[in-house]
């Protein structure tokens, strides 16, 4: 049986790539925030002054929703923004990568689906 010594960290080399994943991940989600929060601000370019007064109220509460839902994206874009940038400081002190439930490596197929786990899916299983 070939055994092996349990790794602890990931190596300089291993951290350098998923570096360069959250970064990549980071401009992504920076751009799409950038496009929420653009989409705020500018006016509903489907204007309803030409429609009479019960279409226009709909298209104010469809405006209204609509515009809650882009707050929720927008917050929720954020959050993995922080999350992202959470994780690149735990890649600077080589932290990155230890699930903070069970001490292990989190396996690399699971950092590159989700970069900015904490959890291994073993620690998260036994959340449910």
């Amino acid at each position: 049986m070939n055994e092996q010594k349990e790794k602890n960290r990931y190596s300089d080399a291993e951290l350098k790539e998923f570096k360069d994943l959250i970064l990549e991940k980071l401009r992504v989600a920076k751009q799409e925030l950038n496009n929420l929060t653009s989409s705020l601000s500018s006016p509903n370019s489907n204007g309803t002054d030409d429609t009479s007064g019960t279409y226009k109220t709909l298209e104010d509460g469809s405006a209204t929703l609509e515009k809650e839902q882009i707050n929720q994206l927008a917050a929720r874009q954020k959050k993995f923004i922080e999350q992202l940038e959470a994780a690149l400081g735990r890649i600077e002190n080589r932290t990155y990568g230890l699930c903070r439930e069970t001490g292990k490596l989190i396996p690399k197929e699971r950092l590159r689906a989700v970069p900015h786990t904490t959890l291994s899916m073993e620690a998260k299983m036994k959340q449910y």
